[in-house]
């Protein structure tokens, strides 16, 4: 059937639905590398803008770093471009199976295997490892990748509330008769910063013979004393059974991620994992620069620790200031705004002061929790903080939301 002018109307409505309501999502332009200060192109065709970057996963600050990119040009040099090949086949390099075993030592666990992205490790994982005799019980405010995976598996689908140990546990009896029962969470929440409790799952697992499933992502690098994750920080090392992460935030910023835990586990996605198994294997560029980034964290916990006291700072001053804010201790700081059009109209006025934050709202989070997540890096410096503040305050008071509740910030703007 061709495109015909009615299927392009259909199409446009939406897009013209989506741009009146406010939340029409356009693309900014860096034309530097990725770090605590860039330049910016916004909108398309405007002259570049000088701004210090607030929402980038580049946690310790190592996307440029020059160290990595050293690496990454050897990796470039010796081993080539690309693959041109899934792994099972010619796409198999002696880098890969050094990072595997790096990354295993690294998180603490028995074997890894890699694969494209940490989306493609939760795509492949699940269907890989269950079946229509078991049961994926996870969050509900897991990552939309997690969901992804879930929806291609046979097993039975059940959910508990965010962080609810009570309600865990009442799932795990409901499903006492099922052959495999695998709980599932992020270490990390990504949109809300807050973490799993990760020693109470293990315990619940044991006692009811379930799996437990963790996605690093947010985690990996500088969650914990030596930053193996989320794992670390609740004392339970050796004690997931499968862990996904990426290589595309904390670990690098480039791209790539891995399926991590129980050998058999492991070995059963090498085997049975589609996008393992239909996808081009990781670049030798970005394996290079990740193993290098392994290399750096092993030699030093100065990031993490510099990224810790960066946080705390940030996460003062905007409470200081009045902001509502999401409870944590991460580099995931969400400032709650609410209602949609208002966290976009927040990030233009922040993007004019120099600050580069972007907004938040449905789909991405639930209706009515619209929000700027601001995301720390260990490449912050003080300086940069505080002309964040000194922004958000501006901004915050042209909108009249400091010192506000969440209930007067609704009566105000809606949802």
């Amino acid at each position: 059937m061709a495109y015909s002018d009615k299927v392009r109307e259909i199409y446009k409505e939406q897009l013209k639905d989506i741009e009146n309501a406010g939340i029409f999502k356009q693309e900014r332009f860096i034309h530097s590398t990725q770090a605590a200060d860039i330049e910016v192109e916004y909108p398309a065709g405007s002259s570049l803008k000088k701004v210090i970057n607030m929402c980038a996963n580049n946690y310790l600050g190592l996307s440029s770093h020059p160290e990595v990119v050293k690496a990454a040009h050897e990796g470039l040099d010796s081993r080539g471009y690309g693959m041109s090949s899934v792994r099972f086949i010619c796409g198999t390099q002696d880098i890969h199976n050094e990072l595997e075993k790096k990354v295993s030592e690294f998180l603490g666990t028995e074997n890894t295997i890699l694969f494209p992205s940490c989306m493609d490790a939760n795509a492949g994982v699940f269907e890989a490892i269950l079946g229509s005799e078991d049961v994926m019980i996870s969050d509900r405010l897991v990552h939309a990748s997690i969901i992804d995976g879930i929806r291609l598996c046979s097993a039975e689908r059940d959910t508990f509330k965010h962080s609810n140990m009570e309600h865990l546990e009442k799932k795990l009896q409901l499903h006492a008769d099922k052959r495999l029962k695998v709980v599932i969470t992020d270490g990390v929440f990504s949109m809300d910063g807050d973490c799993a409790k990760l020693d109470e799952m293990v315990a619940l697992c044991a006692k009811y013979d379930a799996m437990l499933f963790v996605d690093e992502s947010h985690a990996s690098g500088f969650i914990g004393k030596t930053g193996r994750g989320t794992h670390e920080k609740y004392g339970v090392l050796g004690k997931i059974d499968i862990i996904t992460t990426t290589f595309g935030k904390a670990l690098g910023g480039a791209s790539g991620g891995c399926v991590s835990g129980r050998k058999e586990l492991v070995e059963i996605c090498r085997q049975k994992a589609r996008p393992y198994l239909f996808s081009n294997t990781i670049a030798p560029v970005v394996v290079s620069g990740v193993l290098k980034v392994l290399d750096i964290l092993s030699r030093s916990t100065e990031r993490r620790d510099k990224l810790e006291k960066n946080t705390e700072y940030w996460r003062k001053g905007l409470t200081e200031a009045g902001f509502v804010l999401k409870e944590g201790d991460t580099p995931i700081v969400p400032v709650m705004l609410f209602n949609a059009k208002l966290a976009q109209d927040v990030s233009r006025d922040l993007y004019e002061e120099g600050i580069y934050a972007i907004g938040f709202f449905f789909p991405v989070v639930s209706k009515g929790q619209a929000r700027i997540r601001t995301q720390i890096s260990a490449g912050h410096e003080i300086h940069h903080l505080d002309k964040a503040l000194v922004a958000f305050n501006k901004v915050g008071k042209k909108y009249d939301i400091l010192g506000k509740t969440k209930q007067a910030i609704l009566d105000r703007y809606g949802q």
